[in-house]
């Protein structure tokens, strides 16, 4: 068997961390070019190992094994992998003993689909597993290995629910073979979130992680000097080594690696704290009464898919001359005109019920790409309190920042790197050129019987949504229960009052019932039902079939708007057909649906109204639609790209001052 041998990476320094050096102009031109080869060599590598096979070699002696024995043979293979790294011959070792500890503890043994994604993560890479392929028990693969080595593993998901429940449900696999596991969520204090780093293997969320560790930044200010903290580690001395939490960046295990590493990467971390009250609620009052008296196309615009807001020469005009016929805070032109702008954001781009929620007399952030509640988190620069003024709720502080740093910087100071998800094919090339992420296909455990039924393009959204009632109704007729997603929460509401009044009995999920989501979702596949979901449906919960499902043709998945990613309709159509179950999946949108109206013009909307004569299938239409969705993904890159490139710039300047992050 050819061996692909890798260094140890013995965790020999206090606080340690890669330092990322930013490329030269002459070396991101080399690389643009060699890329596309380079990440598939590099993917190509791994996959020429059947780590299967040398599994399956290895199993017999594990099986031999009794449970008195498992802690001393992985210490063993621990000490094996510091000294020689992770060979193949040693990780199939570990895999073949971590496969047979889940099959006690779990009642789970591994596929061989599982040990070739474990496989991969090791080797420091992607690995796209279809939905329903289990990730999380993938996940105890790399991350034993990585442990019994003795690197400090971090298994990186999206929420504290699927944190807490990976914790408690892979922790027997990682205690049988002698590993502590700690788990971060949200609310902790400072002593538990320490404790729970310094387990073997830590569960914790992209946002909890990210904060600790800009926390940690603050602690040690601008110089790490890292033997003076190695120092104070071990004397134990009350200084800077008592105040951090975490250990430093060793191994990364990123669950849903797309939604975290891209999706979330277009927003800078930012820690805050509490500047001055400053100006009261009348001025953000005043600035929404002069917003809401301008006229759109006339005093401002709203550009695009950017969703920015920029007020014309004519805008300006109007506002200068009842310039003094306003409070202090608007004399001047451009303090008037940034409130102004933040006024006509949180009036014209905003929404309630796509972009937050109110609940409890707070504005609540929803995460777009997962629908999901994000809590504690606010608009900067006053955006948060201006929304606050405009749905009448008491308003919170305005914050200053002090640190940032964006998931791409963060995530590439892990000396190794790694990742699984179902989608990410088409960000191959951004991972590569970011992260340094190789992507790496697993074939599925059992064929994919999954059926793609299209999309049909309708002008209006009361056609899309009659069209989509009379969908769900005929298969929930026919017992093939049905899973319906929105983009936002107001139009999962209004098709549930239009399943209401048509007498469709069927369940409803968004941000709203975040707290039931797992147990929502997981009965999603049962007979003739109907579930309405926003895009939290999409990921971390299995829908398992219920009685005779299969023979009706699975679970029917309708799309009711095409998202700004492919990979997010990927992941909503993922939730059918899962390993080898039947499943269908469709796509019912209309030329209203804010995708449309954002990149597709008048122009070329008009064309595709009047292809649409022809019936809902049009061609044309369906390709006009797919060339909207193609320029939103383009307009999302160039944002990450612009992201990057201005936290790097940022960093640059915080260093030469002397500053940290």
């Amino acid at each position: 068997m050819s061996e692909l041998a890798l260094p140890a990476l013995a965790p020999t320094a206090a606080y340690p961390e890669q330092e990322v050096a930013r490329p030269g102009l002459l070396d991101r031109l080399a690389d643009g070019i060699a890329a596309p080869v380079a990440r598939r060599l590099t993917a190509r590598r791994a996959a020429r190992i059947d780590i299967a096979a040398a599994v399956r070699r290895f199993a017999p002696e594990a099986e031999r094994l009794p449970d008195r024995e498992l802690v001393p043979t992985a210490r063993a293979l621990g000490v094996a992998l510091r000294r020689e790294g992770f060979r193949a011959a040693l990780a199939a070792q570990t895999f073949a003993l971590v496969r047979e500890v889940a099959g006690r503890t779990l009642g789970m043994r591994h596929f061989d689909s599982q040990l070739r994604g474990g496989w991969i993560m090791l080797n420091g890479m992607i690995a796209e597993m279809n939905t329903g392929e289990g990730k999380t028990l993938t996940a105890t693969l790399p991350a034993c290995a990585a442990a019994l080595a003795g690197l400090p593993v971090h298994i990186i998901s999206v929420n504290d629910y699927l944190t807490a429940r990976d914790a408690e449900t892979m922790g027997p696999v990682y205690r049988a073979l002698g590993l502590t596991v700690g788990a971060v969520v949200n609310g902790m204090e400072p002593a538990a979130r320490r404790a729970a780093y310094g387990a073997d293997v830590t569960f914790c969320t992209n946002k909890e992680l990210t904060f600790d560790y800009l926390r940690d930044r603050i602690a040690l200010g601008s110089q790490v000097n890292r033997i003076q903290l190695s120092i104070e580690r071990v004397a134990g001395a009350r200084g800077r080594a008592s105040a951090l939490v975490l250990r430093g960046l060793y191994f990364a295990i990123v669950d849903e690696a797309d939604s975290v590493l891209v999706d979330e990467a277009r927003t800078p971390l930012i820690i805050s704290a509490r500047a001055s009250q400053g100006p009261e609620r009348d001025m953000y009052e005043t600035a929404l009464a002069l917003a809401g008296r301008m006229a759109a196309g006339a005093h401002f615009a709203i550009e695009g898919g950017e969703r920015h807001v920029r007020i014309t020469p004519a805008g300006r005009a109007a506002l200068a001359e009842v310039a003094d016929t306003l409070p202090a805070a608007f004399r001047g032109a451009r303090r008037r005109e940034e409130l102004v702008t933040q006024a006509l954001v949180a009036s014209h781009v905003f929404k309630r019920d796509a972009h937050y929620i109110v609940r409890d007399e707070k504005v609540q952030i929803i995460d777009e790409s997962t629908g999901r509640i994000l809590p504690d988190r606010s608009w900067e620069q006053g955006l948060h309190q201006m929304v606050e003024a405009k749905e009448g709720v008491p308003l919170t502080s305005q914050q200053s920042s002090v640190a940032r740093m964006t998931y791409q910087r963060f995530f590439r100071r892990y000396l190794r790197l790694a990742g699984m998800t179902g989608t990410a094919r088409e960000i191959a090339p951004e991972l590569w050129s970011v992260y340094r992420l190789p992507v790496a296909r697993v074939a599925p455990n059992r064929p994919v019987q999954r059926r793609g039924l299209g999309v049909q393009v309708y002008g209006t959204a009361d056609e899309k949504w009659a069209a989509v009632v009379a969908r769900a109704r005929a298969a929930a007729a026919a017992g093939q229960p049905v899973l319906i997603g929105t983009r936002s929460v107001g139009a999962s509401e209004a098709l549930s009052q239009r399943l209401a009044a048509e007498g469709l009995a069927h369940q409803l999920l968004n941000a709203r019932q975040d707290k039931q989501e797992a147990e929502i979702v997981a009965q999603a596949g049962q007979r003739g039902r109907i579930t309405v979901a926003t895009n939290m449906a999409g990921r971390g919960t299995d829908i398992r079939l219920g009685k005779g499902v299969a023979e009706l043709g699975g679970l029917h998945v309708i799309a009711t708007e095409l998202h700004e990613s492919r990979r997010i309709d990927r992941q909503l159509y993922g939730r059918s057909g899962r390993q080898g179950d039947p499943g269908s999946f469709e796509a019912l949108v209309c030329l209203e649906d804010e995708l449309c109206r954002l990149y597709l013009g008048g122009a070329l909307a008009a064309v595709a109204r009047r292809a649409l004569a022809t019936g809902p299938r049009s061609a044309l239409a369906r390709r006009l639609v797919r060339y909207a969705q193609w320029r939103a993904e383009r307009g999302h890159a160039a944002i990450r790209k612009e992201v990057l490139a201005m936290d790097e710039q940022l960093g640059d300047l915080l260093a030469f001052s002397g500053r940290g992050e």
